[in-house]
């Protein structure tokens, strides 16, 4: 009969830690705004390593459904910042979008090329020695909705932070199988 001390053995380096993360995403040349890349490794305080769903197909059969695989699904990705009082990141989502989709005309300085606005980000999940142990990264990716920012005169003893949800074509992952 299993005990605690199997179980101990099976939960290698003590179990991977949900706060132990870090994101790194390169913002397109014009969103710049200086030092958003480094600040955004520190103030982003929750993400999610992506889930991994493929779509079934119903194929009828004599009052039976066959189920088969269809295609992968890349749902969308978000990520929580907390906001400094430069604004960089925030700034950094803004111009982003701007340049995406023009706030006066809904037009684009950026022409049609898809790679003029997409990026390619990490997150890593570290152990307690702030060492990498497996690496996301999200492929073609650009932001796609930036929530507000929640102000309130009763809002104490609390920092500023917004969502931002960004699109992506696909992940890979250091241990996974990347081909095709």
């Amino acid at each position: 009969m299993p005990n605690i001390n199997d179980f101990k053995a099976k939960l290698a380096g003590g179990g991977a830690r949900a706060n132990q993360f870090k994101v790194t995403m390169p913002f397109p040349g014009y969103a710049q705004v200086g030092g958003e890349i480094e600040d955004l490794a520190f103030l982003c305080r929750a993400t999610t390593i992506p889930s991994m769903d493929i779509a079934t197909i119903p194929v009828p059969f004599r009052g039976r459904q066959l189920k088969v695989a269809g295609d992968r699904i890349f749902e969308d990705w978000t990520i929580t910042v907390m906001n400094d009082n430069n604004f960089a990141i925030r700034n950094a989502f803004e111009s982003w979008m701007n340049q995406i989709n023009q706030h006066v005309g809904g037009t684009t300085s950026l022409g049609t090329n898809i790679q003029a606005y997409i990026q390619d980000w990490r997150v890593e999940q570290l152990d307690k020695n702030n060492d990498v142990q497996k690496t996301y990264t999200f492929r073609g990716c650009f932001p796609v909705q930036v929530d507000p920012i929640d102000m309130s005169f009763d809002a104490t003893d609390t920092i500023e932070e917004f969502s931002c949800t960004i699109a992506y074509q696909y992940w890979t992952s250091n241990t996974t199988d990347n081909v095709g």
